[in-house]
């Protein structure tokens, strides 16, 4: 018999538990496309929450940004004082945590965690390619401006923190370029976006939160290089005398967001929508239909 012989009883009917039972294909989905549901579920979820992302106004867009910028800085200042009090990277990236919690909880905006979900949208065709760089745009100058106020206030209400401060930004301004920087920044791209991807694919709050933590604990604990975080490890360092200045902030600063997104974009997004390909073209036929 050959392989591509249908599994049948010996009165015809389909062998029960083969791919051909009624009931099996019950059991593993009742669509014929080759996308489990559970994973069209979440893609549908991811395309709804990127289009709403990328109507905001200009005013949510801003405000949401800003308010992300303050509330990393939460996660910063529970980094920074728990490596003042340990001088332990691990124990200081689990307590970053906070930063991605607030985040979570809150709804804001983190410039490297705008990489997976608007960009599913956009290529579901629910918004534009201009849409998604004016998301961009927008929510790394606030983060950046919502971090510098926290830090602003940080550095004043916590003056004991600030040689540390110091000492933490400097690390990552004042690092020579060397591919093992490179592969940080990459890597914390990343990083930040399968954590995107994981709290999506959560059940329940407890695995979101898990999933923040757990990628706070890898790119805080394990150093590795992130646009924004670092950016406000340095703003706090440039309040209180740091030995570099604001341009080598800024060298420093273009390189590694370039680089985030290069981890973000493909070593992640592009496998995802590769993955959901089925389920993405359902969603764009959808739109088609609506524009028809």
């Amino acid at each position: 018999m050959s392989d591509s012989t249908q599994e049948t009883t010996g009165r015809g009917e389909p062998e029960p538990g083969s791919a051909t039972d009624p009931a099996a294909r019950s059991r593993l989905g009742d669509n014929d496309a080759p996308v489990e549901e559970e994973l069209e579920e979440e893609v549908d979820e991811i395309v709804d929450e990127g289009a709403q992302r990328l109507h905001r106004t200009w005013t949510e867009l801003l405000v949401t940004g800003f308010f992300g910028g303050l509330e990393v800085g939460l996660g910063v200042l529970a980094l920074i004082a728990v490596y003042e009090a340990t001088g332990s990277h691990l124990l200081a990236g689990l307590a970053f945590g906070i930063g991605f919690l607030a985040l979570m909880l809150a709804h804001s905006e983190l410039f490297t965690e705008g990489f997976l979900v608007p960009v599913t949208a956009v290529a579901a065709k629910r918004a534009s390619w201009q849409q998604l760089a004016r998301l961009w745009g927008g929510t790394i100058v606030t983060n950046l401006l919502g971090g510098l106020v926290f830090m602003a206030i940080a550095m004043t209400a916590f003056p004991s923190l600030r040689s540390t401060t110091v000492e933490m930004g400097s690390h990552f301004v004042e690092a020579d370029w060397s591919w093992e920087t490179v592969t940080l920044a990459v890597l914390a791209g990343s990083t930040i976006t399968l954590m995107t991807r994981m709290q999506h694919g959560a059940d329940s709050e407890t695995g979101k939160v898990a999933a923040a933590f757990a990628g706070a604990f890898l790119l805080a604990g394990l150093q590795m290089v992130h646009s924004i975080l670092d950016s406000l490890l340095a703003f706090g360092a440039l309040l209180v005398g740091a030995p570099f200045g604001w341009l080598d902030w800024l060298g420093w600063f273009v390189p590694t967001a370039a680089l985030n997104m290069v981890g973000g974009l493909l070593l992640v997004t592009a496998l995802r929508l590769l993955r959901s390909k089925v389920a993405l073209d359902e969603e764009r036929e959808e739109v088609e239909r609506e524009q028809s």
